[in-house]
Order: structure tokens, then C-alpha cells, then sequence
């Protein structure tokens, strides 16, 4: 390893010894490392406000209510009547068959049926609730602006 350690340091090689085969050359070979630094620009602080507001509130309510009414006519008829209406009553006849001589029909009684709608209000007390978000620019590594213009 001398003739070769003669190269490197500048000296002439011995010329009667032959070089080295185990002899090595470093290779050297250059990389880059690329990276990135987080700058802070500026801040923003965010707020919400949330406010409560307490309304009444009128809401209808149905009701409905049948009244049966029950009329006594107790006349033969010929034919069953139909059901019909006389404006909101519905009037159903109601049948029953004698015996007698001959079979004929008696018209009992008439059922009327009368249907009435009746609307309440019941006020209930209820919170709603409104949400307002206030936005204030920070420098960086500064005190808080308390500019009003800035708040959106």
C-alpha cells in the first residue's frame, strides 16, 4: 500500500513494485435536503356569543266533538231510506222489521250525527337561542387589536 499512499501524497510512485489491485478510491457524491419553516403571518382570535331571547307563542289546537242525537219517527216505509246529510249532520235511519199480517217496514228513529270543530290556543313560554361570531386580527407576537372596524 505504499506505492499507492506515494499517489495520494503527491510522491512518484515506486516503479519497481506494481500497484496495489486492493487499492480504493473514495467516491464522493453530494445530496440536497430541502425544508420548509412555518412563518406565522398574523393571528385571528374567534369568539361567539350566544343570546337567549324568551317568546310566547300562540299555537292552535283542534278538537273535535260528535253529538248523536237520536229522533223518534216510528213510521212503515215502503224502502230502506239512505244515509244523507243535512248540511254537517249525517242522518243514518234505523230499520226494524214487524211481524204482522203482511211484513212492511218501521222506521224507528233517525241517529243525527253532528260533527262540531273547536280551536284553542294554549300560549307556551319557549328559548330561542342567536349565535353572533366576533373575528379580531393579532399581529403576530403583538398585544390583541381592539379595533371595532376589524370585527366582522
Amino acid at each position: 500500500m505504499q506505492s499507492s499512499d506515494n499517489v495520494f501524497q503527491g510522491q512518484q510512485p515506486d516503479p519497481n513494485h506494481a500497484p496495489d489491485p486492493r487499492m480504493t478510491i473514495p467516491v464522493v457524491e453530494e445530496q440536497l435536503q430541502i425544508g420548509k419553516d412555518v412563518v406565522e403571518t398574523g393571528r385571528i382570535r374567534v369568539s361567539k356569543t350566544v343570546h337567549e331571547e324568551e317568546r310566547v307563542i300562540d299555537v292552535p289546537i283542534i278538537q273535535e266533538e260528535v253529538n248523536v242525537e237520536r229522533v223518534a219517527i216510528n213510521q212503515y216505509v215502503a224502502t230502506p231510506p239512505a244515509v244523507r246529510y243535512e248540511g254537517d249532520t249525517m242522518v243514518m235511519p234505523i230499520l226494524r222489521e214487524v211481524l204482522v199480517v203482511e211484513k212492511r217496514l218501521l222506521l224507528v228513529e233517525e241517529v243525527r250525527i253532528t260533527k262540531l270543530q273547536t280551536e284553542t290556543r294554549t300560549p307556551q313560554q319557549v328559548t330561542l337561542r342567536k349565535e353572533e361570531i366576533h373575528l379580531e386580527r393579532v399581529a403576530p407576537n403583538t398585544a390583541p387589536s381592539t379595533d371595532p372596524s376589524i370585527q366582522a
